[in-house]
Formats: structure tokens, C-alpha cells, sequence
């Protein structure tokens, strides 16, 4: 449920809530008090018309005597009903008069009812008459007038709540809808902020507007947002330095390199004829020179990715081919499974540069039998390299292509530059393709190569 509906749906329980109890109780209050003063109107109005009868006779009234007293007291609109010792006259239906009523009247006191008759409500006002000298008499009167008008009025008060309550309903979501737009927008523009932020749009912004709580979490945001900015900022400053130190060093020791390998290569050359430890110091000497020769080329290699200069050399190639030459050239042995035929446009540098790194890894850090193969799935080209060492373990496989990561922290440093997987994948991530590692169930790590047949870039 959103906040605008939770607002809306609160502020109209408060005014139903509101006008239910206001226009309720104003609607009990209005209608008890007009009842009651239609009542005792009625009463007063009976009443003096009987004591306008008074004195009555001490002699048991006859018939006629009835009628003329229920005449008197009935009025133009009303009807009576006068009796005593079981003789009864009058035009009103004696059906209407209750036994409660009859009790009451009984009594010596005045009594009243509303009772339904004819399809109306109508009141019904019952006294016993006194005789000279003050004393009860055996007449008992009762005159019935039309409630109707009364009625009118209670159901004319009972629309006017309603009306009253519907208005305040109407206005009460009028307001909701109007505080919701006020209270939400703020919301929704800290929102799009927010995303903009998320996004890497670091100069996102929200409008302050006030003084209350929601501009005090606009400030604060805005304040965070510019703190985040400054120090992103500095970060990426900070890391260009460092990747413009790197491709610096790396291509000034280009040249000193050049001449160190071609030194070395003369040593190697005559290693033979060198006594045991300087025999042994040239070719330690020319190993460390290709290793750091290696480093150098990664690194100025992991420069052009960083500094999106890399670009491809596309050629429609025999996949198989090129993969072959990368395993012949570096000799390495392993199990492969090369169909012909399989053709796709691809930079080939950048494919033996993977393939090589890949099995490179599976000799170094997995065991043998290491197998190569090649496939096509879904218009995709798929290469995959698997050893049947123990696998990667579950910490390190989120980490697998990052660079210089060594998952043997012990190991101070290996035959590679630490570089290799992480250039395979950059190199990969260039084809719009994937490179994906993994265990094998029967063990053994497996790297699963998948590249667009295409090339589309």
C-alpha cells in the first residue's frame, strides 16, 4: 500500500470518525429535543383541555356525557377517547391504546406513548379526571394527534447529518489529497535523488523547501551527497595518479628490459660453458628477466583496459587453429578437443592471450590431465579449460579475476604476474563476451569462455 493511499485512507477515517460523532450526536441531541417538546406541547395542550372541564359532575357519567368530553378535548386534528365504568365514547380506535399505557393511566398519572397507526406515528396522551373537590374520578380520557410532522423534522435532521457528514468526508480527502501532494513530493524528488545518485550522478541534488523535518532530511542528504562527491572525486583522482604512475613506469622500464633481455639472452646462450654457480646465476638471471619483462607487458596491457584504449582487431578465423597454435607455440600439454570448421570474427591476439593465460593457470595451480575444448551453443562460441586438481575453493571464487589476488596468502609470489585471469576476463569482457569460473562435481576447476560468433561489439 503506498503512502499517498495510507494518507487518504486515514484522513477519511478521522472525518468519518469526526462526523459520525459530531453530527451524530448533534442529530441525537436536535431529535430527542424535538420529541420531547412535541410531547409535552401535547400533554400541556390535554391537560388544559380537561381542566377546562372542570368541575365534573359527582354522578356517574353516561354515554352522552363521554362524548361530548372525548368531543371537547380531541381537537381539530386529533382523535378521543373517553370511558369509565366500562362505557367508552369517542372517534378514536380504543386498539391503540397499550396495556402499559392503560396501567399508567390507571395509576392517577398522565401517561404518553407513540404508537404506529394508519401508516404514521402517532401520540397517544392518557389522564384520569378529578371530580369536585379534587378526587380521582372513574373517566379516564385519552386523545391521539398525528406525530407526523415531528417525524418530518427527526428524518429532514437525519439527511442533514448525512449531508454534513458526506461534505466533511469530501472535504477531509480534498485536504488528504492536497497534504499527501505536499508531504509526498518532497519524498519522491529525495527519491529520484537518490537514484540519480545510485546511478554514479554525483551532483544530484533535492530542492530545500522550509523549515520542517522533510527540509531537514533534504539538507542532510544534500550534505551527504556533496561529502560523497568531494571524496569520490578525490578517489578517482587518486586512482588516475596511480594508473598513470603505472603505465609510466611500465613503459620507461620498456627500454632498460630490451637491453636486459638481450643480455641475457647472449648468457643463456652460454650457460654451458659457465662453471656450476655462474652457470646457474645466468639462467636464475635470465628467468627473472622474462618474468619481469612478463609484468611489464600485463601492466601496460591492464593500462589500456583502465584507460578504454584497448580496441579490437577483428578477422573471421578458424577458432580451432588459432587455439591450436596457442598450445603448440607454448608447448604446453594438455587434452584437446578441437573440432574444425568452427569459425567466428574475433580479435585472434586477444583469443590466444586467453586461451593462454587460462591453460597456464590450470598447469600451475590444478593438476593433470588439463582438457581444452571447443563447442558451439546458442550462436555462441564456447571454450572450455578444466584441470583435476582439488578446484577453487568456495572464498576464492568471487575473486578468481581480480588482480594480483593470490588465493594462498602464504605464497609470496608465483611464476605469473598475478595478472593473467584478469586480463583473460578484460579481454573477454571486450568480445561481449563471458568468462565464468567454476568446480567441477568429479573436482578440478572449470573456466567456461562464451563469445558472440559475430563479434558484434
Amino acid at each position: 500500500m503506498t503512502l499517498r493511499l495510507r494518507l487518504l485512507l486515514a484522513f477519511a477515517f478521522l472525518s468519518i470518525v469526526t462526523a459520525v460523532a459530531v453530527s451524530g450526536a448533534g442529530y441525537v441531541r436536535a431529535r430527542d429535543a424535538i420529541v420531547q417538546r412535541a410531547q409535552d406541547n401535547a400533554v400541556i395542550e390535554t391537560t388544559n383541555r380537561v381542566e377546562q372541564l372542570y368541575p365534573l359532575p359527582a354522578r356517574p357519567p353516561d354515554s352522552a356525557a363521554l362524548e361530548r368530553i372525548a368531543g371537547k378535548v380531541s381537537g381539530r386534528e386529533g382523535a378521543a377517547l373517553a370511558q369509565a365504568n366500562g362505557v367508552s365514547a369517542g372517534s378514536m380506535d380504543p386498539s391503540v391504546i397499550t396495556p402499559e399505557l392503560r396501567s399508567l393511566v390507571s395509576s392517577g398519572r398522565v401517561g404518553w406513548q407513540r404508537v404506529p397507526y394508519g401508516g404514521g406515528v402517532w401520540l397517544v396522551v392518557g389522564m384520569r379526571m378529578q371530580v369536585s373537590g379534587g378526587a380521582p374520578s372513574d373517566v379516564e380520557v385519552y386523545v391521539m394527534r398525528p406525530f407526523s410532522s415531528e417525524i418530518e423534522v427527526v428524518s429532514e435532521l437525519a439527511r442533514n447529518a448525512w449531508l454534513i457528514g458526506g461534505a466533511g468526508l469530501l472535504l477531509a480527502l480534498g485536504m488528504a489529497f492536497l497534504a499527501a501532494r505536499g508531504v509526498l513530493r518532497p519524498v519522491r524528488e529525495l527519491q529520484v535523488a537518490a537514484w540519480r545518485l545510485g546511478q554514479g550522478d554525483l551532483a544530484a541534488r533535492v530542492p530545500v523547501r522550509g523549515r520542517d523535518e522533510l527540509a531537514a532530511v533534504a539538507t542532510t542528504f544534500n550534505s551527504t551527497a556533496s561529502s560523497l562527491e568531494h571524496h569520490v572525486g578525490e578517489l578517482r583522482r587518486m586512482e588516475a595518479d596511480a594508473r598513470r604512475f603505472v603505465a609510466d613506469v611500465s613503459h620507461e622500464l620498456r627500454t632498460p628490459l630490451a637491453a636486459m633481455t638481450a643480455v641475457t639472452d647472449v648468457l643463456d646462450a652460454e650457460t654451458a660453458a659457465l662453471p656450476g654457480v655462474a652457470g646457474q646465476a645466468a639462467r636464475l638471471v635470465n628467468r627473472e628477466t622474462q618474468n619481469l619483462t612478463r609484468l611489464v607487458n600485463d601492466l601496460i596491457e591492464v593500462t589500456r583496459f583502465d584507460s578504454g584504449t584497448a580496441a579490437l582487431a577483428l578477422d573471421d578465423v578458424d577458432v580451432a587453429e588459432v587455439v591450436s597454435r596457442t598450445l603448440r607455440m607454448r608447448g604446453f600439454e594438455v587434452t584437446a578437443t578441437l573440432p574444425s570448421g568452427v569459425r567466428a570474427r574475433l580479435d585472434p591476439r586477444r583469443l590466444d592471450v586467453i586461451v593462454a593465460n587460462l591453460v597456464g593457470n590450470a598447469l600451475r595451480h590444478g593438476a593433470p590431465p588439463v582438457t581444452v575444448s571447443l563447442s558451439v551453443a546458442d550462436s555462441s562460441l564456447v571454450i572450455e579449460v578444466a584441470d583435476s586438481g582439488p578446484g577453487l575453493p568456495a572464498e576464492v571464487l568471487p575473486h578468481v579475476f581480480a588482480r594480483f589476488y593470490k588465493a594462498d596468502s602464504a605464497r609470496g609470489r608465483s611464476e605469473g604476474s598475478g595478472l593473467g585471469l584478469a586480463i583473460a576476463w578484460e579481454n573477454a569482457r571486450l568480445h561481449d563476451g563471458t568468462l565464468i569460473a567454476a568446480n567441477r562435481p568429479g573436482g578440478g576447476a572449470l573456466f567456461t569462455l562464451r563469445l558472440p560468433l559475430g563479434g558484434e561489439r
